[in-house]
C-alpha cells in the first residue's frame, strides 16, 4: 500500500488519507498510519507546491549548470555537493556519471545574477574544475505536470 500511496501523492499531495483511502480501499487510519511512517522513515520528505513562474509577474530565471569536480580524498564529491547546495539559489543538485560530475539547478531574479553567481560563487570553489551553464528559456514539462501546450487559434482561415 505504501508504494500506492507514494504514486498517488507524487501526482497530488493535495489528498486528503480520507480520499487516498476511498481510492486505495482501506481505512482513513490505515492511510495515514502509512503516511506518518513514510514521513519518519524520510520517504517522504516534504510537500511542494509547483509554480508555472511564467505566467507571474516576478522575475524568474532558472539554469541548469553542470559542473566538473576533483573528487576530496576520503569524501568523494560529498563535500562539494554540499557547499553547493547549501547556497539558498541551487535547487538541486544531483551526483551524474558521463562527461561532468554534478547537474546543478539553480534560479535567480536575472541572467546576470545566476551568471555572478556561477562566477563568484561555483567557479572559484575548491575542487571545481569547470562549469557549463545553460539557461532555461521556456519549461514545457516538469515534475510530470505539463506547463504549456500548442495554443488554439479558433479564428476562421480567410483565404483569397
Amino acid at each position: 500500500m505504501k508504494n500506492e500511496i507514494l504514486q498517488i501523492l507524487e501526482r497530488d499531495s493535495r489528498l486528503t488519507p480520507a480520499q487516498l483511502a476511498t481510492m486505495l480501499g482501506t481505512t482513513e487510519e490505515a492511510v495515514a498510519a502509512a503516511i506518518k511512517e513514510l514521513e519518519d522513515d524520510k520517504v517522504i520528505l516534504g510537500y511542494r507546491t509547483l509554480v508555472n513562474w511564467e505566467r507571474t509577474d516576478r522575475d524568474n530565471i532558472a539554469a541548469i549548470i553542470t559542473i566538473s569536480i576533483t573528487p576530496q580524498r576520503g569524501d568523494g564529491y560529498d563535500k562539494v555537493a554540499e557547499r553547493i547546495y547549501k547556497y539558498p539559489q541551487v535547487k538541486a543538485v544531483s551526483l551524474m556519471s558521463g562527461s561532468f560530475d554534478l547537474l546543478v539547478s539553480v534560479e535567480g531574479k536575472s541572467l546576470q545574477e545566476v551568471a555572478m553567481f556561477v562566477s563568484e560563487k561555483l567557479a572559484p570553489m575548491d575542487g571545481v574544475i569547470s562549469t557549463n551553464t545553460h539557461f532555461t528559456l521556456k519549461t514545457y514539462k516538469k515534475e510530470n505536470v505539463i506547463f504549456t501546450g500548442i495554443e488554439q487559434d479558433d479564428r476562421e482561415v480567410i483565404t483569397l
